[in-house]
This record gives C-alpha cells, structure tokens and sequence, in this order.
C-alpha cells in the first residue's frame, strides 16, 4: 500500500508539495497546448442526471452483451450496477496490457469512448446519479480488475441531495483507503468536482444547481486535494480547465450547465493523456 503523507506549517515545503503543484501546473499548461491542437467535434445529446437516456454503457468493449432492452428503456440503478459488475468480471477475466478506471457519476459514465485516451483500455464505472456512498458501496464490483490508474470523481449529485460537505468529504476519504487496499499497484488519482454554469444553466434542476455556490465546490475541492495528499493518492485538478473568469463552468463546454458537451471531454482527455504520459 502507498504511504500517507502528512503536512506540516513549521517545516519548510515537503518535495511532493512542489511535485504536486508542479505537475498540476504542467497539466494545464499541456492541455491548452494539446486544445489548440486537438480538432472539434459536435457536442454530445444532452443527458439527464437520473440516467433518462436509452441504455447503451460507454465503457470500453468487454464480451459481455449488452441486453437489448428497447429505445424507451432507462435502466435502474440495480441494473446499472449488475452490468458494470459483468464488465468488471470480463475484464478481469481477460486483462488488457494496460487498463484504466473511470469511477463516478453521469459526467464520467457519458465519456465518449471515441475520445479516451488510446494509451490504455478502458473500464468505466460510472452511473448515473451517484453519489459519494453509492460509489463507495459498489467498489467492490472491480477488486478483482488490475488496473494501471483509477480516476476517481464524484460529488455533484452529493451536493444537489444536500449532503454536507463534511460527509462528502469523509465518504471520499473511505474511497481512496478502499481502493488503496484493493489496488495496491494501481495509480490511485482524486479528480476535483467541475463548476456548474450558474444563472447560465439549462439543465432541469437549475434551481437545485443555483443553490450550490461554485465557491463552495471550490472550497471543498481544497479540502478533497488536502484529503488526497495526506492519504498518498494523487490529486487532478480540472475546475480551472472548465472555469471562467466567474468561476463558473463555461457554457461552450456543456450541454445544459451541467454535463459535459464533446468540446468539454475533449478538454478533460487532454487534461487525462497529459497525465499519463507525465505520471505513468
């Protein structure tokens, strides 16, 4: 298992301190120089929170078959898991050379698969609508997968249920100690929770979004990066590659001021590639 890291206030600047910021800075730096390389693609269909979109996973092609369930079905989240839990199996089954984890929500879930970083095989277990203890409860879906780096990002749906900080928080902490145990090889990276568009915002719970100043998600993205370095794990910070100058997630990038539009994948592959080729 890695190492905790603690900080200290009366000694000067650890070495993983600067190599934190380092790399977060590298990071941002490569990814505007990979955008002004990378060629547009349309945006993404517009989805709903609550998983109100005909089921067809994006996770990386596994040979379990996908149940033909017709084009008004949206599955339960029961479902949900029972199908990441084959894909998982089959993965584990049969391992890539190289595999990579997405583990969230609907903003992970609905990442292009086209637009994946071509380095490593994906598995995405994301759902959509999860919160922090959903995640933390279905890790064991994929103890058994050897992964080379799991990327983790959950939050939002937390804060729109009107979860505290505090347990959100706390939930993120139990996340990176499970999967410090179950993966002890594996490259374990924390990703911040993105901004929402603000007064800008379409989506169909804009009221229950407005209620959540990005101040807040900021902040508790500071705790989560503290939380991150003291257990060992790494920590990605994506808010200022989808801010604007409000703090707000800048509405080119989105459908509805709160997922993501292909332009904004693109950014966050860019942000993914950067990292593997730095980091792994």
């Amino acid at each position: 298992m890695k190492s905790n890291l603690a900080a200290s206030t009366a000694t000067p600047v650890p070495p993983w301190a600067v190599l934190s910021l380092a790399t977060n800075a590298i990071l941002l730096f490569t990814v505007v120089l990979l955008l002004l390389e990378t060629p547009k693609t349309s945006d993404s269909e517009a989805v709903r929170l609550d998983g109100d979109r005909p089921a067809t996973p994006t996770t990386a092609p596994t040979p379990t078959p996908t149940p033909q369930l017709g084009p008004r079905h949206t599955w339960t989240y029961e479902e949900w898991v029972e199908q990441l839990g084959k894909e998982a199996r089959a993965i584990a089954a049969n391992p890539p050379p190289r595999l990579g984890i997405l583990a969230g929500d609907s903003i992970s879930l609905w990442f292009p698969p086209q637009l994946l970083p071509p380095q490593l095989t994906w598995l995405n277990q994301g759902i959509s609508g999860e919160i922090s203890r959903g995640l933390l409860e279905r890790l064991p879906l994929f103890d058994e997968v050897k992964a080379e780096v799991i990327f983790v990002m959950i939050g939002i749906n937390d804060l729109l249920r009107g979860i505290p900080p505090a347990q959100i928080l706390e939930h993120q902490r139990l996340i990176i100690r499970d999967l410090l145990t179950w993966h002890p090889n594996s490259d374990i990276v924390v990703q911040s929770i993105l901004p929402h568009s603000g007064p800008q915002a379409t989506w169909e719970g804009r009221d229950r979004l407005l209620e959540i100043p990005n101040e807040q998600i900021e902040s508790i993205n500071r705790e989560l990066e503290a939380i991150a370095r003291n257990e060992g794990v790494r920590f990605l910070n994506l808010y200022p590659l989808f801010a604007n100058a409000e703090g707000n997630l800048k509405p080119e990038l989105s459908t509805d001021g709160l997922h993501l539009n292909d332009e904004g994948y693109e950014i966050w592959r860019a942000a993914l590639m950067t990292y593997i080729e730095l980091e792994l």
